[in-house]
């Protein structure tokens, strides 16, 4: 199944299943260039201010970027280092992964949902399941020899981080520190490792279309020498320029719905550029799928209704991978 990937040739040309109709295509000369996406110090010792920060970029962009996070710098370098490692693997390596079954928890496969798409997507992609690490570490990539050591120590420094995030978001919302932890049940995570090769036309195709992230949030590490990350704000696409050292964290839908629509899970795509190959890694912390989710109660009132009826993560998440990418706000179908 190995032919199936981008990450095992050089191509000269776009293929005709990869280009995207005219009025869809990401008009690369019309994206704003020069706008930064907020920043938040999280090692400012005035944690009221962290706090306010980010509730402000919750509300005002849905993304914002994180410094002083916790995360060495040379665990970061070793991520990206060995996730480049598996996508220079053989042919024949990869393929013992490839699977184009959205259902599987670990598995290499390339676009988004091969099974559906009519025009797919400039990117390969291997997905892992995180937590608990010990059920899922064994059947992650055995070569490079180093991956699962590296990939490891840096889920699990992600996902405490996505703890401390939960509670500065809860706290924002004037909700117990604890809330967003605990109503999110059990939370499953997973990971993406992104790899966008050169592209012939890139303005003719994406890594990834617009869409929004149907979890709770996601933790992205971004190359910092090849932009791709692109949100819509303001009516326009802007692109995202990490800082040095910086993550970026986005709201997911499930923080929108339970923030009663306060807190915006945002339209974000992935462009693809014609000189360099890109990476990126994106960590998702998912509710527990059987655990209901809904408008916070106190952030429902005579003023505030509720926006959103209550439904379980696992009827959310299904709904989502019966769509295309690209269709409307899955939140949508399930506003009151």
């Amino acid at each position: 199944m190995a032919e199936h990937l981008l990450s095992t040739a050089v191509h000269d040309t776009l293929p005709g299943n990869y280009i995207r109709p005219e009025p869809q295509r990401p008009r690369l000369a019309e994206v704003v260039t020069g706008a930064r996406i907020p920043v938040v110090d999280l090692g400012s010792p005035d944690r009221a201010a962290v706090v306010a920060a980010i509730g402000d970029a919750c509300r005002s962009h849905g993304f914002f970027q994180v410094l002083n996070h916790g995360i060495h710098a040379d665990l970061i370098a070793s991520v990206m280092a060995v996730g480049r490692d598996f996508f220079r693997l053989p042919p024949e390596e990869k393929a013992k992964l490839y699977s184009d079954d959205p259902t599987r928890k670990i598995r290499l496969s390339t676009s988004f949902n091969v099974r559906k798409e009519t025009v797919h997507n400039w990117r390969d992609y291997l997905r892992l399941h995180c937590h608990p690490l010990h059920e899922f570490v064994p059947d992650w990539p055995s070569n490079p020899p180093d991956f699962k050591d590296t990939m490891s120590t840096y889920c699990k420094e992600v996902r405490e981080l996505g703890f401390r995030l939960y509670a500065a978001i809860s706290e924002s919302l004037g909700l117990e520190a604890s809330y967003m932890k605990e109503t999110l049940g059990q939370q499953e995570q997973h990971m993406a490792v992104n790899f966008y090769p050169p592209c012939p036309e890139p303005e003719l195709t994406y890594g990834l279309p617009a869409h929004t992230d149907p979890n709770a949030l996601t933790i992205l590490l971004m190359d910092q020498d090849v932009a791709g990350l692109q949100v819509l704000h303001g009516g326009k696409w802007v692109a995202v320029n990490p800082q040095p050292g910086a993550l970026i964290i986005n709201i997911g839908d499930q923080l929108q719905a339970l923030s009663n629509g306060q807190y915006r899970s945002v339209w974000h795509r992935a462009v693809v550029n014609s000189d360099r190959e890109r990476m990126s890694v994106a960590s998702f912390l998912c509710p527990c799928n059987h655990v209901v989710l809904g408008p916070a109660q106190k952030l429902v009132t005579e003023d505030t209704p509720a926006v959103y009826r209550n439904y379980t993560y696992d009827e959310y998440y299904k709904k989502f991978w019966s769509r295309n990418l690209d269709q409307e706000h899955c939140l949508e179908l399930f506003r009151t």
